[in-house]
C-alpha cells in the first residue's frame, strides 16, 4: 500500500513547459511545483517532444517563437503522436500580432493562446484550466 506522500505524487498532474527562455522555464516550473504539479521543462521543442513521449503530460505550456523548431511545429507534431493527440496545450507568447493563418491553425489544433507576461495567478489559473476537465451541465 503506497504511503500518503506516494499516493499524492502519483496523482499529481503532469505539466510540460517548452520555452527557449530559461527565465521563463525556471519561473513557471517553480510556481507550478509549489502548486503541487509534477513539472518537466525544456529549452527546445525537439527535447519537448522527447519529454512528452516519455512522460505523457496532462498539459503542455508552450512558447510560439523558438529557434529550429517553432511552437507551431511542435504543436503539429504532438497532435500526430498517439496518446498525445488530445493533450491540452496553451501557447504562451510575447508576440502580440499573429496573422489570421497562424491564429486559425493554433485554434484548429486545439490550443489556447495566451500572452506574456503571464503573472503568477494567471499561470496557476491556466494550469488548472488545462488539467481539469470542464464541468458539463
Amino acid at each position: 500500500m503506497p504511503s500518503p506522500l506516494e499516493a499524492e505524487a502519483a496523482s499529481a498532474s503532469r505539466i510540460l513547459i517548452v520555452d527557449d527562455d530559461i527565465s521563463v522555464t525556471d519561473t513557471f516550473s517553480r510556481i507550478l511545483r509549489l502548486e503541487g504539479y509534477e513539472v518537466w521543462a525544456t529549452l527546445s521543442a525537439d527535447n519537448g517532444l522527447i519529454l512528452a513521449q516519455a512522460h505523457h503530460p496532462h498539459a503542455i505550456i508552450l512558447d510560439l517563437r523558438m529557434p529550429l523548431t517553432s511552437g507551431l511545429q511542435f504543436l503539429r507534431a504532438i497532435r500526430a503522436i498517439p496518446g498525445l493527440t488530445n493533450t491540452p496545450v496553451a501557447i504562451v507568447t510575447g508576440d502580440y500580432y499573429l496573422d489570421d493563418d497562424q491564429a486559425g491553425e493554433i485554434s484548429s489544433l486545439g490550443a489556447e493562446l495566451r500572452y506574456k507576461p503571464l503573472w503568477l495567478e494567471e499561470l496557476v489559473t491556466l494550469a488548472r484550466e488545462l488539467v481539469e476537465p470542464p464541468v458539463r451541465t
